[in-house]
C-alpha cells in the first residue's frame, strides 16, 4: 500500500472515476499528478494529450496535486536561471531554499519515537540499558542525516538529486551577481564553501568578490547554513564513531563529507566512490580514446563532436545491400508470426504498426520451416558484428555483453498521417528515467538502468521520417540528426548524455536491429544463448554446411475516446501479461514487451 502510494497510483483511479462523473478539470488535475510521477506510463500519456485537446479544460487544472512547495519553487527557479532572468530566479530560488530547510526540520522531527523494527531488531542487540540506548539514539541520527535525501527526492521519484543545498547556494551566487548584488552573491559563495572549503572556482570568486566589496568588508556565511553544516557534521561524527566501535552500517548521504570524518578502515570505499564519479565527469578526450576497428571497409561517417555530444558515433557500410535484402526478408517473417507485435500499432504511436523479432523466436521460425536458417543466422552474425564494433571503439578491452537484441520494423498506417503530431519514439534515455523540466535523468526501475551502449543498424530508407535524433536533456534542442540507410551503425552510450527519439514514419516501412550492450555479466540476454544453441545443434546435426555463409555480420491498442480505468489484476506494468496468451506456451514474449 504505502508503494502504490509513493508511486500515486491512487491518482490513476481517481482520473477514471472524475472523468466518468464528468468532472474534467478534476480528472485532468489527477492525470497530470499521476503523470508527474510515472512519466514512462504510455497509456496515461495518451490521456493526457487526449486531455489538452479537449475543449473547456483549463491550462491551470494541468497542476501536481502532491508538489511540495520547494520543488515547486525549485524547478521554477532554475527555469529562469537557465533563461537567463536571474531576478525572479533568486526569489524563486530563495522561497525553494527556505522551504527546504524548513521541509527538512520536520522530516528530522519525525525521526523521533519508537523506530517501526525495533521489536525485530531487539534479539540482535546487547542486552544492556545503555547499548540499547545508544543503538536506538544512533538509529535516529542515521534517520536525521538520511532526511537531506528526501527532500531532495522529487515527488514520486526514487532517486534524489545531489548536493540538492549547496547546488540552491551555488546558483544563487551567480543569480546574484547578475542582478549586480555582490554583497548577497559573496554571503552565498561564502556558504557554498562551508560544504567544498577547497572548491577553486569558487575561492577564485571570493577573491573577485572581496576586490568589489573591498578587502576590509567582512564576508560571512549565512547562520542557517552554518548551522546546518555544523549540526549535520556533528552527527556525522557520532555515527562514524559507532560504525568505527559499535558494528552499525551507513551509507552517508552527503558528497561533501570531509574526508577526516571517514575511519580508516572506510576510507578505501569512499575514495573508490569518488574515483569513480570523477570517472564519470571526464573530458570529451578522455572519454573518447579509440580502439582500432576489428572489420576493414567500415568508416567513421560522424564522430562525438560532428553529433555536438559525447559517446555518439555513426558507421558506415557495416552490412552489404545484399545482406540487408536478406534480412528485410526476414522481417516479413516477423510481420507474420513474429514476437506478439503482429498487424499491432506501436507501443509509442497509434499512426503506425510495429513489428519485431527477436534472435531466439529467428532462430526457432527456421527450425519450424518458416524462415531461411542461413537468413536467422546472418541476424547473429549483424548483431555481433555490431557488438565487436562497438565494443573496440569505445571500451576497448572491455567486455561487452548483449542485453537485448530486437529486429523491428515501423510502418505508417495509411490514412492516419494527415495532422500527425507525435513521434514515431518519444524522446527517452536507455538506461534512466527523462525528466525535462527538472532536468534529471533517474537511474531507477522501470529504467534498464544495466545497460551501458545501444546501437541501431539499419537495413533500408524507402521510407519518408523514421530519422533518429538527439537532443539536450530538455527533450527539445535537437543537436544532431543521423538519416536510416542500409548498413549504417549509430552506437552511443545509454545514459543521459544522450537523449533521443525517432521522427515520425509518414510513409513507407522503417526496419533496423535495435541492440542494446552491458558490462554486467549476470544482464547478458539469455534468449541469444538458447539461439546459438539452437545453432550449434543444426550445424552438428548436417554433414554439409547450411548454403552460402554470410560474410560480417521498439503493442499499443487503438485507443479510445475515454480514459482506461486502472486493472489491479494487471499491476505492476512490468508483470502484465497479454490477455489471451498462455505464459508457459510463449515465455519470451513478454520479455520483448516488456523492453518497449
Amino acid at each position: 500500500v504505502r508503494r502504490d502510494f509513493q508511486r500515486r497510483e491512487p491518482y490513476n483511479y481517481l482520473q477514471v472515476a472524475f472523468f466518468q462523473l464528468k468532472k474534467l478539470d478534476q480528472a485532468v488535475s489527477a492525470a497530470h499528478t499521476f503523470f508527474v510521477a510515472n512519466p514512462q506510463h504510455l497509456q496515461m500519456r495518451e490521456d493526457i494529450e487526449k486531455y489538452r485537446r479537449m475543449s473547456g479544460v483549463k491550462s491551470d487544472s494541468f497542476q501536481d496535486l502532491e508538489a511540495t512547495p520547494h520543488w515547486e519553487a525549485y524547478e521554477t527557479g532554475v527555469q529562469h536561471y537557465d533563461a537567463d532572468e536571474y531576478l525572479q530566479a533568486v526569489a524563486r530560488l530563495e522561497e525553494s531554499l527556505s522551504e527546504a530547510l524548513s521541509a527538512l526540520e520536520e522530516c528530522r522531527a519525525l525521526c523521533e519515537g519508537p523506530w517501526e523494527d525495533e521489536d525485530e531488531e531487539e534479539e540482535k542487540m546487547q542486552p544492556g540499558l545503555y547499548e540499547a540506548i545508544a543503538a536506538h539514539y544512533i538509529q535516529v541520527l542515521k534517520c536525521r542525516q538520511q532526511c537531506v535525501l528526501e527532500i531532495a527526492t522529487k515527488p514520486g521519484r526514487i532517486s534524489a538529486t545531489e548536493d540538492f543545498i549547496p547546488s540552491h547556494l551555488d546558483l544563487l551566487q551567480f543569480a546574484y551577481s547578475q542582478v549586480g548584488n555582490q554583497t548577497l552573491a559573496a554571503e552565498c559563495a561564502a556558504s557554498y564553501l562551508l560544504f567544498y572549503p577547497t572548491d577553486e572556482p569558487m575561492l577564485e570568486k571570493m577573491k573577485e568578490y572581496h576586490r568589489e566589496l573591498g578587502e576590509d568588508t567582512a564576508v560571512t556565511a549565512r547562520q542557517s547554513i552554518q548551522l546546518y553544516v555544523q549540526r549535520s557534521l556533528m552527527e556525522k561524527k557520532l555515527i562514524y564513531y559507532a560504525v568505527d566501535h559499535l558494528g552499525e552500517t551507513f551509507n552517508d548521504p552527503d558528497l561533501w563529507t570531509p574526508d577526516e570524518l571517514i575511519p580508516e578502515n572506510l576510507k578505501q570505499k569512499h575514495r573508490e566512490d569518488q574515483e569513480k564519479q570523477k570517472r564519470e565527469t571526464l573530458d570529451v578526450e578522455e572519454w573518447e580514446k579509440r580502439g582500432p576497428l576489428p572489420f576493414e571497409g567500415i568508416v567513421v561517417t560522424m564522430d562525438s563532436q560532428q553529433m555536438n555530444g559525447t559517446q555518439r558515433v555513426v558507421f558506415d557500410r557495416v552490412l552489404t545491400e545484399s545482406e540487408c535484402k536478406d534480412l528485410l526478408r526476414l522481417t516479413k517473417a516477423a510481420g507474420e508470426a513474429g514476437d506478439g507485435y503482429r498487424a499491432r500499432r506501436s507501443p509509442h504511436t497509434p499512426h503506425e504498426r510495429f513489428e519485431g523479432l527477436t534472435v531466439l523466436k529467428a532462430m526457432q521460425l527456421a527450425q519450424n520451416g518458416d524462415v531461411e536458417w542461413r537468413d536467422a543466422k546472418l541476424l547473429l552474425q549483424a548483431s555481433e558484428k555490431s557488438r565487436k564494433i562497438i565494443e573496440s571503439y569505445f571500451t576497448p578491452g572491455k567486455k561487452l555483453h548483449f542485453s537485448f537484441t530486437h529486429l523491428v520494423c515501423r510502418r505508417a498506417v495509411d490514412g492516419e498521417q494527415e495532422g500527425r503530431m507525435d513521434l514515431s519514439h518519444p524522446v527517452h534515455a536507455d538506461n534512466c528515467l527523462l525528466d525535462p523540466e527538472g532536468q534529471e535523468c533517474w537511474k531507477e526501475p522501470p529504467a534498464y538502468v544495466y545497460r551501458d551502449y545501444s546501437g541501431i543498424l539499419y537495413l533500408n530508407d524507402d521510407f519518408q521520417g523514421g530519422g533518429l535524433f538527439f537532443t539536450e536533456m530538455d527533450t527539445v534542442t535537437v543537436t544532431a540528426e543521423v538519416r536510416p540507410k542500409c548498413g549504417r551503425l549509430v552506437a552511443f552510450s545509454s545514459g543521459k548524455e544522450n537523449p533521443h527519439g525517432v521522427w515520425a514514419v509518414s510513409s513507407g516501412r522503417r526496419c533496423a536491429i535495435a541492440l542494446w550492450y552491458t558490462h554486467s555479466q549476470e544482464h547478458a540476454e539469455q534468449d541469444r544463448v538458447k539461439a546459438e544453441e539452437l545453432m550449434e545443434q543444426r550445424a552438428a546435426g548436417q554433414d554439409q554446411p547450411d548454403g552460402d555463409e554470410h560474410q560480417g555480420t521498439d503493442g499499443r491498442s487503438r485507443s479510445s475516446s475515454a480514459p482506461r480505468a486502472p486493472s489491479r489484476a494487471s499491476k505492476p506494468a512490468e508483470q502484465r501479461q497479454k490477455p489471451g496468451l498462455d505464459r508457459e506456451q510463449h515465455p519470451r514474449v513478454l520479455r520483448a514487451r516488456d523492453e518497449f
